[in-house]
């Protein structure tokens, strides 16, 4: 009883559910096929994404789009192709935890 009260408690300081949660989504979404957390595949390496865009105050924003509708040239020649199945919130969620990741 004593640890699940202190997972309410870590939650509810943080204000949202904890960062773990995520890869499960980027999982769900595809998004791993192109994207590993620690190394490039197709797709930049997610702690290499972290690190390009920490400390910019758009990046979250700028980012969510991307996931959404895609991009190329940032990283490259590869084209992140769009993602009609990731919905707005979703976009953010991923991105969120992206940009935690070091």
């Amino acid at each position: 009883m004593k640890s699940i009260v202190i997972a309410i408690v870590v939650i509810a300081c943080t204000g949202s559910v904890p960062a773990m949660a995520n890869p499960d989504l980027a999982h769900k979404k595809n998004c791993m096929a192109c994207h590993a957390i620690g190394e490039k595949v197709i797709g930049p390496a997610y702690k290499d994404v972290a690190a390009k865009y920490a400390g910019q105050p758009d990046a979250p924003a700028r980012l969510a789009q991307k996931v959404m509708k895609g991009g190329t040239g940032v990283w490259g020649v590869a084209v992140m192709p769009a993602n009609p199945q990731v919905s707005e919130a979703e976009a953010k969620q991923l991105v969120h935890w992206i940009l935690s990741l070091k």
